[in-house]
């Protein structure tokens, strides 16, 4: 079949039938099922969350990427509905039946587990350390760090705007200042939250970012068949490019220029923030430690997903009349994200009822009302004597 940029693709459905027939027939014919009530239904769960998969991938609706492979995301779409369907049965459960649960999934889970504290001796240069003063500073340096920078360039690919992702970077720390009475591991040294996460993992990982979507808006992007290049080097270099995008979209938020325009700007950071905490705060509430896989693979996952969802709330927003609908993808990781939160409200609620100290209060109020005041003044104030004038040319034009 022909995808929306013309390639000729072969989706393969015959082929997977066929090969999912076979593993049925093999299962039921020529296996003996074992007398294992736990073991069959785990197993049972699988095989069915993988033939959901193989109907997906060779049958689901394509997005807006088709590199390196339309069905490469289209798995990952299918992938979304099992983890939002997963949440939803967290969220029917009880407090430890949902906890517990997780037993079933990794036999060291389901049990409390007490968060890192990021805070206390908070110099950088400690002189009461003769052995090394720079003890602190080497106690940061741990996995996240990399994990930071290596998210924010991945975001920055997302996003494709520098200012949209230095208000997510600034605000994100904020957060954490305005919750360290919640999640003690919030509670980090002033040099870690602006010299370690703002100005070097954060504004390194978006500076690289910005530097690659240059790279990428530039790139000349004129397909060949890779049989009909003839060197070796060619082909090589082109199966590298597999992995780019087939073509590039630049993205102009333009928040300015329209109301819809910047409270949907506002609605996007919004969710970032909400999808950032709910990393922090899910495996607090389902006791996750913070180095599981489990949490590696949310993140792995929103990598992949992430991308498609802006693509597709880009689109949204700046052809409506084209893109009548809010695309599939982003569909689902608003509802996950939605999800995640009410799964924490439910199973924690003690710890997001903590009242919240009233300095901290003052400063996000004033905050609120600062975007406010500024959304009326811009779009209602400013703008008032242009709309005027526009009426009053419309009333003399047909008097």
């Amino acid at each position: 079949y022909l995808d929306h940029y013309g390639v000729y693709l072969r989706a393969h459905t015959v082929t997977v039938l066929f090969i999912l027939t076979c593993a049925l027939v093999y299962v039921t014919l020529l296996e003996e099922t074992p007398q294992d009530t736990a073991y069959n239904t785990k197993r049972g769960i699988v095989a069915s969350i993988l033939v959901f998969l193989c109907f997906g991938v060779t049958q689901a609706k394509d997005g807006p990427f088709t590199r390196p492979h339309p069905a490469y995301w289209r798995f990952w779409l299918c992938v979304t509905v099992v983890y939002e369907l997963f949440l939803i049965f967290i969220l029917f459960q009880t407090v430890h039946d949902g906890r517990q649960f997780m037993k079933y999934i990794d036999p060291k889970l389901g049990v409390p587990l007490p968060e890192r504290d990021y805070g206390g001796n908070c110099l950088m240069y400690d002189p009461g350390n003769t052995t090394d003063p720079f003890h602190n500073i080497w106690d940061k340096m741990d996995g996240f760090v990399p994990a930071h920078f290596l998210g924010w360039y991945i975001k920055t690919l997302m996003i494709r705007d520098w200012w949209m992702c230095m208000i997510i970077s600034v605000m994100f720390e904020f957060l954490e200042y305005s919750l360290e009475h919640q999640l003690p591991n919030f509670s980090e040294c002033w040099w870690d939250h602006w010299i370690m996460d703002v100005l070097l993992c954060n504004g390194l990982g978006i500076y690289c970012g910005m530097k690659t979507l240059a790279w990428l808006s530039m790139k000349p992007y004129q397909w060949q068949g890779l049989w009909n290049i003839p060197t070796y080097k060619g082909k090589i270099k082109r199966i590298a490019f597999q992995f780019t995008p087939y073509s590039w979209v630049k993205f102009e938020w333009k928040p300015a220029s329209t109301v819809q325009r910047w409270l949907a700007v506002l609605g996007i950071i919004f969710m970032f923030l909400l999808a950032e905490l709910n990393t922090f705060y899910l495996k607090f509430v389902l006791w996750m430690p913070p180095e599981h896989y489990l949490v590696l693979l949310r993140l792995v996952f929103f990598v992949n997903v992430g991308g498609v969802a802006m693509r597709e709330i880009y689109d949204f927003m700046d052809d409506p009349k084209f893109h009548k609908k809010l695309g599939q993808q982003a569909w689902l990781v608003a509802a996950i994200t939605v999800t995640e939160f009410l799964i924490v409200v439910k199973y924690d609620p003690n710890t997001i009822m903590l009242p919240i100290p009233f300095s901290v209060m003052q400063c996000w109020f004033l905050g609120i009302v600062l975007i406010a005041t500024w959304t009326v003044w811009r779009f209602f104030i400013r703008s008032a004597p242009a709309l005027f004038m526009h009426l009053l040319h419309i009333t003399h034009a047909v008097v």
